[in-house]
């Protein structure tokens, strides 16, 4: 089996990520998806996120109907920073003979020669990078040697443009903008029920993961 791993803190989940998901499930011939939403990305210790009850039930509430997609809470049982290298290693571990892919945006490409044991998680999956198609494909510069394993085992997307971030639609919410079409209708009816985003906060913004 064809497994995607799309990790983030999904604050809220939003049809950006939805459609990179779903173009990367098509494309690289996924036979499913797993949302990780992080207990604790590295890159936004000491910021606020939502608690992980909600953002969980936002995901499940958004992939409802699909059942390509599934919510995996993995990041949220482990103590401790989620870095996506423990993460892969416990999947790899459970599903011995399945193939995974990890899924992100550019940006979070770019940036992950910085991640914590960026040569082991090329061992334990493929990237498949989703990239807009009017963005051009750039690979981190980081020596020959790791560039030329990036190159081996990196997978190229094109994906609809869809500029949203979940920065953006808590701020529309704290400003009383609408967020319709935006976030699936499931998903901003729960906001408003739970009164989400209500308060001034940032989760922090940047890649997945440091």
């Amino acid at each position: 089996m064809r497994i995607g791993v799309f990790g983030g803190s999904f604050d809220p989940v939003h049809y950006g990520h939805l459609v990179l998901a779903e173009q990367c499930r098509e494309q690289v011939s996924l036979d499913r998806v797993l949302f990780v939403p992080a207990g604790m990305p590295p890159h936004k210790a000491g910021m606020r996120l939502s608690e992980p009850k909600h953002r969980t039930e936002m995901l499940r509430l958004a992939i409802a109907g699909y059942p390509e997609f599934e919510v995996s809470t993995i990041e949220l049982e482990r103590p401790g920073p989620s870095y996506t290298v423990d993460t892969l290693e416990r999947l790899v571990g459970d599903n011995p003979g399945d193939e995974f892919f990890l899924l992100m945006g550019p940006d979070m490409f770019l940036d992950f020669p910085t991640w914590r044991a960026p040569r082991r998680i090329l061992e334990l999956a493929c990237l498949v990078v989703a990239y807009y198609p009017e963005a051009p494909v750039q690979v981190p510069d980081v020596g020959l040697d790791f560039t030329t394993k990036l190159k081996e085992r990196v997978l190229e997307v094109r994906m609809p443009t869809v500029a949203l971030r979940a920065t953006d639609i808590r701020a529309r919410v704290r400003t009383g903008r609408s967020i319709r079409f935006l976030v699936p209708a499931a998903v901003e009816c729960y906001i408003h029920e739970q009164g989400l985003y209500r308060d001034r906060w940032e989760g922090g913004t940047g890649s997945e993961e440091g």
